[in-house]
């Protein structure tokens, strides 16, 4: 499943789920969606997403 994590408020953008209330068809891809394409839930763009579950690896990588 592709899913991608809005950094600022927390949003999930789910392939499968799309955003159709802003005209994006399920199945569509994160890469593919339009540049302005922006967060439904706080307007931020799509260089502030990061893949789900990027942030738990970069924890697990970090040494105390």
């Amino acid at each position: 499943m592709e899913r991608f994590v809005c950094t600022v408020c927390g949003y999930v953008y789910d392939k499968e789920e799309g955003d159709p209330d802003n005209g994006i068809e399920p199945g569509t891809a994160f890469e593919e969606l339009p540049d302005d394409w922006v967060c439904p839930e706080c307007g931020v763009g799509k260089e502030d997403f990061e893949p789900e579950g990027a942030e738990e690896e970069e924890e697990e990588g970090e040494e105390p």
